[in-house]
């Protein structure tokens, strides 16, 4: 079943994925983590493996990304996006990392919609 697109729903994840932008430019790990579901059940899958919890989540960044200038400058650039129902959006997207040692990769977000806010339940980031 393909269910059509609402853009107004859309608008409110790209939003969300443009704080987090912010956020993370401005060295802020937990602002970065806002969007995340706060839950146990966050699955994240990146090159290391695979981390379960927002807690978790959060530590691996930290851990990965121990001060600014590691983080460096965070640009999302979104591929595809689809309503997958009206509680659930798939986005498909690249992001990169603008630092001494440049880096980037691609990623996979499932946004829920829960209690009526976005959050991502699964990011599969290479």
């Amino acid at each position: 079943m393909h269910v059509s697109l609402n853009a107004q729903e859309l608008t409110k994840v790209l939003d969300l994925m443009k704080a987090q932008e912010l956020a993370w430019n401005a060295g802020d790990l937990e602002g970065f983590m806002t969007p995340y579901l706060n839950s146990d059940s966050l699955l994240f899958v990146g090159g290391s493996g695979i981390t379960y919890g927002w807690n978790s989540t959060l530590n691996r960044y930290k851990k990965a990304y121990p001060d600014k200038a590691s983080m460096g400058e965070l640009k999302f650039t979104i591929l595809k996006t689809e309503q997958l129902s009206p509680d659930y959006i798939y986005v498909l997207g690249k992001w990169s990392l603008k630092k001494e040692k440049p880096a980037s990769g691609h990623f996979t977000l499932i946004w829920k919609k829960i209690k009526g806010e976005w959050k991502i339940t699964s990011d599969h980031s290479s």
